[in-house]
């Protein structure tokens, strides 16, 4: 009986082995690949989804990894009592229609740059390097879809202006 076994083990793991068996595929009995679906990736702090984001301006596109605040308790707490975000780290703040938005930097420790993104998907405003702690508002020029917010200063350092176009 083990003698039969074998060429399947083998079988099982040459078709494990392959380069089509990769994270996100399955391959079944008779050879076929099928899609499985990704779990995707998690904050270790917030706990939030990540997801890649892109800024394109001057024709240089600046890639974000961010987490997703798409609820509006995720949405209150923010970046509130973080004290580290990377340089290509941020979050975003979706809007389910376009409206003016107010943020501020209660309990929030870093300085971040708050992005405005309109309904076209380009920014409409930037707060740049805002103050930590502060309790004042800062406010969309115009509707919004979204708000990004990355480390206080880079956009400036990566030439991040309004009329930029942000895809997420």
């Amino acid at each position: 009986m083990m003698h039969r076994l074998l060429p399947l083990l083998a079988t099982g793991l040459a078709l494990a082995c392959s380069p089509g068996s990769q994270a996100g595929t399955t391959t079944t009995a008779q050879g076929q690949q099928e899609k499985t679906p990704v779990t995707p990736a998690r904050h270790p702090v917030s706990g939030l989804e990540v997801i890649d984001l892109s800024v394109t301006t001057g024709g240089v596109r600046h890639a974000f990894k961010v987490e997703m605040a798409a609820t509006q308790p995720d949405q209150a707490r923010g970046l509130m009592f973080r004290t580290e975000l990377g340089a290509d780290e941020g979050m975003l703040f979706p809007s389910r229609e376009p409206m003016v938005r107010s943020f501020w930097m209660k309990n929030t420790p870093l300085s971040l740059d708050i992005i405005f993104i309109g309904p076209d998907r380009r920014i409409i405003n930037i707060a740049a390097n805002t103050t930590p702690y502060s309790l004042d508002s800062v406010v969309s020029d115009g509707p919004a879809v979204a708000v990004l917010e990355l480390v206080g200063g880079r956009a400036a350092e990566l030439g991040i202006v309004p009329g930029d176009k942000v895809d997420w």
